[in-house]
């Protein structure tokens, strides 16, 4: 058995095995809130590093749809295709709430992920995709909340869009950028480009940049 307060060397760290599924124990799941998502309690126990069981945890759980995100690049004019609009979780901070993201939409039919891909881009920007490349499958905090995303990247011309996009019904705001990759990427560096679904598709697209405009 280890303790916390003796360090595992090498060899005993790489010889600990890794746990899954079977090495959590659910004993209750308490509905705390129903709405557009829901709050569970989670009573759970589950395998310790230092061998045996945990006590009774219990955790506190944001339900949530599972979602995709698409980057939107055009080759021709190294340009990123983004969407920019209110978020409420944003709000209190020393920056603006209105982030630019990558177009994005939440699974919550039988649909596909790349089914919702091509749909939130329609609805969210007008332009339409074909090939879509997967660029990572993530939780974005799963230490509060259960969502995984499909983040796509998709080759588009952005020659004709532009303007306001969205669904009233959903009180879609949404205002739909054009910006150079040089310009986009200064943003990044300098921090105001700051949500994670766009910083990660942005450090793919600076990785595979030179291959999918060699490709053109």
């Amino acid at each position: 058995m280890y303790f916390k307060d003796k360090p595992m060397t090498t060899q005993e760290t790489t010889s600990v095995p890794r746990f899954d599924g079977a090495d959590v124990e659910p004993i209750e799941d308490v509905p705390l809130h129903r709405g557009f998502f829901n709050l569970d309690r989670v009573d759970v126990r589950h395998r310790r590093y230092q061998g045996g069981w945990s006590e009774t945890v219990s955790r506190e759980v944001f339900r949530h749809h599972d979602a995709v995100g698409v980057l939107l690049y055009d080759v021709e004019r190294d340009a990123v295709v983004l969407v920019e609009q209110f978020r409420a979780g944003a709000m209190g901070r020393n920056f603006s709430p209105w982030l630019l993201e990558p177009a994005a939409g939440l699974i919550d039919s039988d649909e596909s992920p790349e089914a919702v891909a091509r749909r939130e881009v329609h609805e969210e920007t007008g332009c339409e995709t074909e090939q879509l490349m997967e660029i990572h499958r993530y939780f974005p905090s799963p230490g509060a909340c259960d969502e995984y995303i499909t983040l796509y990247c998709a080759l588009v011309d952005s020659t004709e869009v532009g303007g306001v996009h969205g669904l009233e019904e959903e009180h879609e705001d949404i205002m739909v950028r054009v910006l150079p990759f040089r310009d986009v990427w200064g943003m990044l560096e300098n921090g105001t480009i700051n949500n994670a679904m766009l910083l990660i598709a942005l450090y793919w697209l600076a990785r595979e940049r030179p291959s999918l405009r060699a490709r053109s």
